[in-house]
């Protein structure tokens, strides 16, 4: 973040600075967590269901903030730092998120979407980062809270900015677009994430929609050409499909599937041909591949400089993280998150990887309404169906019961268990066989990551 004063502050927010002074130092970072705090920040205190950061502010002064916002006015005003008064901490941090990202002209490319967001902001930000310096999301800071953060963290040195925006309402896309004021705007997909709160697909897709809110007049819209939804999305923009189908502006051809070493496709625009290998598994990666070529021949990159990011890309997290074992045995550690779309992705990973066992570790997915007990149904059914040797269902009897009952149904060799816990001593027996390999995918809520911990120790 670049310095701001107090008095900038205040005016970005609309405050009132309760106690003016001089020589009040300027701060260049904005923390919310009064555990995680840097000396000399602005602490803004979050107000939530269960907590209240206003009754942090005196402990965030003491381990070194420089100062506050406040929609509670302390009882005591210290001399030594700065207090400014807002009717609401949440509404401030927008305000001074979105008066900051006016300081820079750069081009900012925001994504969001069902499946994949976190996926191709990593690609768009490495094709990018072959001839600029990119900011991006960092982590998941992609709500309410992350959004603006991420956005105070762009300095003079950034040339470009990649962020991630997500959403389980409505509203909340709109929200976050008014901060980032996108020169692009990409959709990855319409899935069945967070239908429980939207009600259909078609509310999913107005949902998404609301990210070309704050798109700048002159804006580029780029979207998935082969996904049904999006393709009846018409807006008054440029726009840029990106797929299989013929009628794509980035045409995807020409995939090679060389199993967990990654793909080769070739992406066809109007320019010409962008050849490109991407280090990660799975033919859904041409999508982002196609998406960030698209991004970056508007912004002038050449074929050489999008070839190059798109072979830089590196996998973030729990995202189809390969973990080589002995023995030829290997983890897909694909569980930082799951939805009908994604599992299915990971299971035709699984099934089309070189090996002499393939096994499914399967939990409950959330957010899904109605359609969760068939969602999970169906899971354990397309396991089966691919052909993987043995699936585990852990979690929840109404949901990963489903997913075992889906497999069984449909041939197939399933494990059930409850919880982690009860599971762990059987998957390690069946890991420790020589050349399995092994697919881990759940909701984040399920925590399978302790899982893929506790079994690289095997």
């Amino acid at each position: 973040m670049e310095p701001m004063t107090a008095g900038q502050i205040a005016a970005a927010v609309d405050g009132v600075w309760l106690n003016p002074g001089e020589n009040v130092p300027a701060v260049t970072e904005v923390c919310t967590d009064s555990r995680k705090l840097t000396p000399g920040c602005l602490f803004l205190p979050w107000v939530g269901e269960r907590f209240d950061g206003h009754d942090f502010i005196d402990a965030a002064l003491d381990a070194g903030a420089a100062g506050c916002l406040c929609a509670r006015t302390p009882g005591t005003l210290r001399e030594d730092k700065f207090y400014i008064r807002v009717p609401d901490t949440r509404l401030a941090l927008k305000a001074l998120a979105s008066a900051y990202r006016e300081r820079f002209s750069i081009p900012v490319i925001q994504i969001t979407g069902s499946v994949g967001k976190t996926t191709t902001k990593e690609m768009i930000a490495a094709v990018l980062g072959a001839k600029f310096k990119v900011w991006k999301t960092p982590e998941n800071y992609n709500n309410d809270i992350g959004t603006p953060l991420t956005l105070l963290g762009l300095t003079h040195e950034h040339q470009a900015a990649v962020i991630e925006t997500g959403m389980n309402h409505f509203g909340e896309i709109e929200y976050l677009t008014e901060m980032v004021k996108p020169d692009i705007a990409v959709i990855s997909n319409i899935g069945d994430a967070h239908i429980e709160y939207l009600g259909s697909r078609q509310g999913i897709l107005k949902a998404k929609c609301e990210i070309f809110s704050h798109l700048k007049k002159d804006g580029l819209a780029v979207l998935n050409g082969d996904d049904a939804l999006l393709d009846t999305v018409a807006v008054p923009f440029r726009t840029v499909r990106c797929g299989k189908s013929e009628h794509c502006q980035a045409r995807i051809t020409e995939i090679a599937d060389y199993g967990v070493e990654g793909i080769r496709c070739t992406v066809a625009t109007e320019k010409g041909l962008y050849p490109l290998s991407i280090p990660a598994p799975g033919e859904h990666m041409a999508y982002a591949a196609a998406i960030a070529a698209a991004v970056g021949e508007a912004l002038g990159l050449s074929r050489e400089e999008i070839a190059r990011g798109a072979a830089s890309y590196v996998p973030t997290g729990s995202r189809m993280r390969i973990l080589r074992l002995p023995d030829r045995r290997m983890i897909l550690d694909d569980c930082y998150n799951a939805n009908p779309q994604s599992v299915a992705a990971a299971l035709e990973i699984l099934a089309r990887t070189n090996c002499d066992r393939r096994v499914a570790v399967l939990g409950d997915m959330g957010e899904l309404g109605d359609i969760r007990s068939r969602a999970h149904f169906n899971m354990g059914a397309l396991a089966a169906m691919l052909g993987v040797d043995l699936v585990f269902a852990i979690g929840s009897g109404e949901l990963a019961g489903k997913i075992a009952d889906g497999v069984a149904l449909s041939g197939g060799s399933v494990l059930y268990f409850p919880t982690k816990e009860e599971a762990l001593p059987e998957l390690r027996r069946q890991l420790g066989q020589e050349g399995t390999v092994m697919l881990v995918k759940a909701s984040h809520a399920m925590k399978f990551g302790r899982l893929v911990e506790r079994l690289q120790e095997t």
